[in-house]
């Protein structure tokens, strides 16, 4: 099943976790948009610097430590996608909270290993 997925905190940096996910979802057949600090292509997935109004968001994946997260909390419950996920080091309960009280789901988890297990 297809779901479309925003990659936030996107790199280019083929080492970093965010362009592995973008690749591995990629190859797993998820429709994936991206934002970071600097445009560029992973895959055919543009990374995109403006914060676009993305529609029919299954997934956010989000690359961003706690304390630069909170610039995002309007932007992403805007987008009002199913689901958040918080990848390692990404954890953050005061956000958790707002996206519960928004209906919206979320889950501390590796979109790595989410994928490779097919839990995605």
């Amino acid at each position: 099943m297809n779901k479309k997925t925003l990659v936030i905190g996107a790199s280019l940096k083929p080492e970093r976790y965010s362009n592995i996910a973008i690749s591995k979802l990629k190859s797993n057949n998820h429709d994936v948009v991206a934002y970071g600090l600097k445009t560029g292509i992973i895959k055919d997935v543009n990374i995109d610097t403006d914060l676009i109004d993305y529609k029919d968001l299954d997934t956010v994946t989000l690359y961003l430590n706690p304390s630069r997260q909170e610039a995002y909390y309007n932007y992403i419950v805007g987008l009002n996608p199913k689901r958040v996920i918080f990848n390692p080091g990404t954890e953050n309960p005061e956000f958790y909270k707002i996206l519960k009280e928004n209906n919206i789901a979320y889950e501390a988890a590796c979109t790595l290993v989410l994928l490779s297990t097919n839990q995605y």
